[in-house]
């Protein structure tokens, strides 16, 4: 579509940091395109193997493109966010690295699987010869603002001003809100994914570079706590017409019953569909989903895993 402004993805950065000389300026209300590198940086591509995995320099992981500097933006405003259009690549890719991701302590070999999917008609994407077929909602993993403290901050975290939610219903249509820490704001956004379940469980989606259009626009007064957002519709309905085979972990700890739940699932996967444990792993962060099912009758609360049927009928 066509946009008041457009930033290219060479004009990216590492880390959130306020000291950041704006790429733009803009009016509140104007649209800019955003071209956007993978969260690799572009140190992986559709031919990467997984000897290029093992040689990521980490400090090059989820550039994000920009800042965007709002004429008027005060700290106490907000930044109101709607996502106009994706146009996807066609490439992405989904590993796991060792030392990260929820089951990390289970899971200390690499791998990576390269997907190819159909910009045209953005069918579901194939997981190899696994019959598994990944229903695609691109989205911006991160997207966010400058923070108050000064210095270089990690891009890794999530923020207080946004930064590396991986919500992916951060997708077209949807209203983001963004609270103002410094003057400008300093927009910013990034890690664009394909497909993610929540909770992105082995820490990487469906990693891919897309163009993002987007309109910001200035809340005054807005005094938010944290950010917030309006999706323009239902959420699930790509995932859920076949329904979900679901898993729980359950006791007084939410990350293990989260653990569990999620290892419930790989199992269950390795033992019907005779996938390896680790593509079962890699499945479930593109489209599975964590829920906090209970969490008051304590001392045990209860963190369920549902995994589209969809994926494999």
């Amino acid at each position: 579509m066509k946009c008041t402004h457009t930033i290219h993805d060479h004009t990216c950065h590492h880390g959130w940091n306020n000291a950041n000389a704006p790429a733009i300026h803009i009016k509140p209300g104007e649209t800019i395109e955003f071209y956007t590198q993978d969260s690799s940086g572009g140190q992986l591509n559709a031919k990467s193997t997984l000897a290029d995995l093992s040689k990521l320099d980490f400090s090059k992981v989820n550039p994000v493109t920009g800042p965007v500097y709002i004429d008027g933006a005060e700290p106490g405003d907000a930044i109101k966010v709607t996502l106009l259009e994706f146009a996807a690549s066609g490439w992405g890719w989904t590993a796991n690295i060792p030392g990260f991701g929820l089951l990390s302590d289970q899971f200390k070999d690499p791998a990576l699987h390269i997907w190819k999917y159909d910009v045209s008609s953005m069918a579901p994407a194939l997981f190899g010869t696994s019959g598994a077929r990944i229903p695609l909602k691109p989205f911006c993993g991160t997207i966010g603002l400058a923070p108050a403290e000064a210095g270089q901050h990690s891009v890794v975290p999530p923020r207080r001003m946004g930064g590396n939610l991986d919500i992916r219903d951060i997708a077209t249509g949807t209203e983001l809100y963004l609270p103002v820490e410094v003057a400008g704001g300093l927009f910013s956004l990034g890690d664009t994914h394909a497909a993610q379940g929540d909770g992105e469980v082995c820490g990487t989606a469906i990693e891919s570079p897309c163009t993002v259009a987007a309109k910001l626009e200035l809340v005054k007064g807005a005094n938010l706590a944290f950010p917030r957002f309006t999706t323009p519709g239902p959420v699930t309905r790509h995932l859920d017409s076949k329904g979900y085979e679901v898993t729980t972990g359950i006791g007084p700890d939410l990350m293990q019953g989260a653990k569990d739940a999620v290892s419930g699932m790989i199992d269950l996967l390795t033992s019907r569909y005779k996938l390896n444990a680790v593509d079962a792993y890699m499945l479930c962060s593109v489209c599975g989903d964590l829920r906090i099912s209970e969490i008051v009758d304590m001392p045990n609360w209860v963190v369920s895993f549902y995994f589209p049927r969809i994926i494999f009928e």
